[in-house]
């Protein structure tokens, strides 16, 4: 439901091209052998092929965790090698790369009790990362107090959106992703961009020309201690890697510089609200939010075609929430899509009676040839029906 999958082929191609090259760039990179002349094991490092500025698997922008994952294994006096795997699975890529011992070190993981304690444990924090504010250099905005009356585009489901879903002095613009936001901004359909820090910076100084300026923020939600995650078993490893981290403070302050992470004194925000009972962005009330979702079902109750049974008002926003949160960024807001073959609103045009059978299958067992993951790990059969209640509200009787 998302782009850039690792089933699909040319990830597949890539990764192991970048394995081959990194390989003969490990070779210059660090000793080959221990003190004892026998054969060093080599520093496993997990990461995500296509997540810029943080990984990628191509040698000649590494990014930033990859280049710190090179300095620690140049520090610790071994090889490094590279385990790829898309990072959007979440606690998923976790269990499956670092827990799985495909790999001995993540990076970039917050640094948090909370994040799959006491299966991982943590390094020292290296690095503060979170959300912050873009806007027109010279515009400083020092907290929520100077958002009023602006434009401010938020992704959604995101903390910034929930910490301004009660303002009414402050104009919402939401967006898919920290791309669309920097995109509202440069376009004039936003004053503001209160999006996730690591890639405004990214995109400011490769696609922006360093044009805009961008305060970090803190306060609940907002920002994390970046550290390196381990196996609860590699205490030994963590132990090493904490006794070199001292040393490469400057090493890894360069590497910000150089893929942009926004730095400096964060604007204190308070604690984030929650979005308000009955809505999917935090834009409207929930009573017209409900109202819109009960409209849409009744209209459904109708046109079900063979579905055993209408989709309640609550099953469609449920679902109409995840999808937009997760699927979205392949198959288009709302599922509006002008590519035909992932226009999932053509579902029952395509399939007809094994519609819901066809969309079984696929979300769970995904189409990795297709780029389609499977998701059978991530939601539950209950969110599954969430989304194909929404989906049968978009269905098209026709692909003209």
């Amino acid at each position: 439901m998302r782009r850039n999958h690792l089933g699909s082929g040319k990830s597949r191609n890539r990764a192991i091209a970048g394995l081959v090259a990194w390989a003969a760039a490990s070779a210059m990179i660090a000793p080959a052998t221990t003190a004892h002349g026998d054969e060093a094991q080599p520093f496993r490092l997990c990461a995500d092929p296509t997540n810029l500025p943080f990984s990628s698997d191509n040698p000649l922008q590494p990014g930033f965790y990859v280049e710190i994952g090179q300095a620690l294994a140049q520090a610790l006096g071994q090889p490094i090698a590279y385990d790829w795997y898309k990072s959007y699975f979440g606690k998923r890529t976790v269990r499956v790369t670092l827990l799985g011992k495909q790999c001995d070190a993540m990076i970039g993981l917050p640094r948090s009790e909370d994040f799959m304690g006491p299966a991982v444990i943590f390094s020292n924090t290296f690095a503060k990362e979170g959300y912050a504010l873009v806007a027109a250099k010279g515009q400083a905005i020092g907290g929520v107090e100077g958002l009023k009356g602006k434009r401010v585009a938020v992704q959604f489901a995101s903390t910034p959106q929930n910490l301004l879903a009660s303002r009414n002095d402050i104009q919402m613009v939401t967006v898919l992703s920290p791309e669309e936001g920097m995109q509202a901004l440069d376009k004039g359909k936003a004053d503001v961009a209160f999006i996730w820090g690591p890639v405004a910076g990214w995109l400011n100084k490769t696609t922006y020309s360093d044009r805009y300026q961008i305060e970090l923020t803190e306060g609940d939600g907002l920002s994390w201690d970046a550290a390196i995650g381990f196996a609860k078993t590699s205490t030994e490893l963590r132990d090493r890697v904490d006794a070199v981290l001292p040393q490469l403070q400057k090493t890894i302050a360069d590497l910000a510089e150089k893929y942009g992470l926004p730095t400096g004194q964060p604007v204190r925000f308070g604690a984030a609200q929650a979005v308000p009972a009955g809505t999917t962005t935090g834009a409207g009330t929930g009573a017209q939010v409900t109202a819109q979702v009960t409209e849409v079902a009744n209209v459904v109750a109708t046109e079900t075609k063979g579905d055993a049974a209408a989709p309640s008002a609550e099953a469609v926003g449920t679902g109409k929430e995840i999808f937009n949160g997760t699927c979205a960024h392949c198959h288009g807001p709302d599922a509006i899509q002008s590519e035909k073959k992932i226009d999932l609103r053509l579902l029952r045009h395509r399939y007809g009676d094994e519609m819901r059978e066809k969309y079984w299958a696929t979300v769970h067992e995904g189409r990795p040839a297709k780029g389609m993951p499977a998701w059978k790990e991530v939601f539950t059969d209950d969110q599954f029906d969430s989304i194909y209640s929404f989906l049968l509200t978009v269905q098209s009787e026709s692909d003209d």
